[in-house]
């Protein structure tokens, strides 16, 4: 029988495991401490547990830490990394430098259900959802994850969509048992589920970024598929309703593709949409895809449209493009490998 992995419980569940196991009441804030504050790998390091206690532990559970199956290097510094989860599936990380600060991209899961048509992820299909063990085993098993500064939930996958083990991943993170992160070094992004929005609202404290990429519903529907059953007025009415203060922060990111999404009448009716919301909208360049319809505009352009933006009192941004060199995109990583296992 497969031993159950200890990385990657809440402290809750570290409870339920104490009391099964007859361990001292006090055992379950020990193992947390062990697995989320000191860099060990087994349940023998957990040096203040008596030996028994250990061997306890050892019968049926491991540590739970997989490294990653490979690692490829950008000419900008970024790195990307391969895990293999759910058998012969991958997931994608990127490690993202820039200069005092270090952002991971965690993948939630292998796949994706949204069917986006701009994603390589979403070309996939839908093949599970990560736990909590796959989700933070991205951040500790990385030879960088000292550096790391901040953390998005953009990689493959739609957060929403995995809600329980985000949520439970989030709690590990930012709990004093736990690695005792600011929610404010943490960004979820979403298609927008909205049912799942305003439980990720109550339930965890980390900043939200919505994929948007236009502001017209047609477009968007034919865009996202996800509009078709929760639209992002829909969406928005819940961050109206919800409140964001100057800690916690709400974006929209806005991929933008030439001809399609980039005129004046998409500048014209975002500030019309987003009209009493404080956020910041964050434009994107499109990684080119195989086969792909879609084209970026050119530099000019892009910044003529975010000046235009910002002109409409919407703060916005152009992501800086990292590590097209190394399949940036999400999902052209792990769709390459898991051909190769076909």
């Amino acid at each position: 029988m497969q031993k159950e992995k200890l990385y990657g419980k809440t402290l809750d569940e570290l409870v339920a495991v104490s009391r099964r196991l007859d361990l001292p009441s006090y055992s379950a804030r020990q193992i947390a401490e062990w697995l989320y504050k000191n860099e060990i790998s087994s349940i023998d390091e957990m040096t203040n547990l008596s030996k028994k206690s250990r061997e306890q532990l050892n019968e049926d559970y491991i540590f739970g830490l997989t490294p990653a199956e490979s690692s490829t290097v950008s000419t900008d510094g970024t790195k990307k990394y391969l895990f293999r989860v759910l058998g012969e599936k991958f997931i994608e990380t990127a490690y993202i430098p820039d200069r005092d600060r270090a952002t991971i991209c965690l993948s939630s899961q292998s796949g994706c259900k949204m069917g986006c048509i701009f994603c390589m992820t979403g070309r996939q299909g839908f093949q599970g959802n990560l736990t909590s063990n796959e989700i933070l085993n991205q951040f500790r098993s990385l030879p960088e994850f000292r550096n790391i500064s901040n953390m998005v939930f953009m990689g493959m996958g739609e957060p929403l969509d995995n809600l329980n083990e985000l949520l439970k991943t989030l709690d590990i993170l930012t709990s004093d048992w736990g690695y005792g992160w600011s929610p404010t070094r943490i960004t979820v992004s979403t298609v927008g589920i909205v049912s799942s929005v305003k439980d990720f609202l109550s339930g965890s404290k980390a900043h939200l970024a919505v994929s948007l990429h236009s502001p017209f519903d047609e477009e968007r529907r034919m865009l996202m598929p996800v509009q078709k059953t929760n639209s992002v007025r829909e969406v928005l009415d819940i961050i109206r309703s919800y409140g964001f203060n100057g800690q916690r922060r709400v974006s929209f990111e806005y991929i933008l593709f030439k001809g399609l999404n980039d005129t004046p009448r998409h500048i014209t009716e975002l500030a019309r949409i987003l009209n009493g919301i404080r956020c910041r909208i964050n434009i994107i360049r499109f990684h080119k895809l195989p086969d792909s319809q879609f084209e970026s505009p050119d530099r000019e352009a892009t910044e003529l449209f975010r000046d235009r933006l910002n002109a409409k009192g919407i703060l916005t941004t152009i992501r800086s493009s990292r590590g097209e060199d190394i399949q940036a995109a999400c999902g052209l990583l792990s769709t390459l490998e898991q051909n190769k296992q076909k």
